[in-house]
């Protein structure tokens, strides 16, 4: 019964954390780190505590192994910018708690688990909710900022992933002043020829911004984030001062984030109680078949 009893906290825990940064998501447009380490240390400690009840290793492996499969995977998926880094770490610290799916007898419920891990399932489900919202907001920011005028590649060959990847870097980027950068945003490739640019950021060894040699004429190197974590308050201050002494230009591009941890929140709910979105389609065709 006492297995039952913490498997239900940990889905309480899980599901009152989503709705906290929802609020964050959508009021701040950033996701407090802070939160994400308690989230995933809590998943940690209560899967550990599981293990230390049943003796089985497989509680704590299992969040562990969970936890970093998610976190790189969906690290690759910000890198082609699906989501920001605050959801990725979201994803991870949901796959720290509730590695396997649900597991608890107090719910008179039956969801359909899938062969992959629970936060997989998560991922999928707020994918699939979320798909005709994004669609559309694609659709607008290509007309607002007339992706097809100034991208005339995006004509040749619409399906081709490069195409893909120009429509969205093109309607999903965009330029501000250095003055308004926050704590997590996330930093396209800033263009230079000084190696005293260079020197300043890799001085700083707690940085999440990373120089890298550039391929164009006109500069020799650039730097962005490295990590889907965003700028870190030191690296913020740092590309503030350096603007202000005019080492950097006034304007810089970042990667435009949305409220995402909504559609994160009902794929949650929606795992939770019927199982995951993709299988339970796939079942309905099977079955309709």
């Amino acid at each position: 019964m006492i297995l039952d009893e913490i498997f239900l906290v940990q889905i309480v825990i899980t599901v009152l954390f989503t709705i906290v940064f929802c609020f964050y998501d959508v009021r701040e447009g950033f996701l407090p780190n802070k939160l994400n380490f308690i989230l995933a240390i809590f998943g940690f400690l209560s899967n550990l505590i599981l293990t230390i009840i049943t003796g089985n290793i497989k509680f704590i492996f299992f969040s562990i192994i969970s936890y970093s499969i998610t976190y790189f995977i969906t690290l690759m998926l910000w890198q082609l910018n699906v989501w920001g880094g605050g959801d990725v770490k979201l994803f991870a610290s949901i796959a720290a708690v509730i590695p396997f799916g649900i597991n608890t007898s107090l719910f008179n419920i039956s969801p359909l688990l899938s062969f992959y891990p629970f936060s997989f399932t998560v991922m999928v489900n707020s994918i699939l909710v979320s798909f005709p919202f994004l669609i559309c907001l694609l659709a607008y920011m290509i007309v607002k900022n007339n992706i097809f005028d100034e991208n005339i590649e995006v004509f040749k060959g619409f399906l081709s992933y490069k195409s893909l990847k120009i429509l969205i870097d093109s309607s999903f980027n965009r330029h501000i002043n250095v003055s308004e950068l926050k704590e997590g945003m996330m930093i396209n490739n800033y263009y230079f020829d000084s190696d005293y640019i260079k020197e300043l950021i890799e001085s700083d060894k707690k940085t999440n911004l990373k120089v890298f040699k550039s391929d164009h004429d006109d500069s020799r190197y650039y730097f962005k984030t490295q990590t889907a974590g965003g700028i870190t308050k030191d690296d913020m201050y740092l590309l503030k001062i350096m603007n202000a002494q005019e080492i950097i230009s006034n304007q810089i591009s970042i990667k435009m984030g949305f409220p995402y941890v909504p559609a994160i929140l009902i794929g949650l709910i929606i795992a939770i109680f019927w199982g995951d979105l993709s299988m339970l389609i796939l079942k309905n065709i099977i079955f309709v078949i």
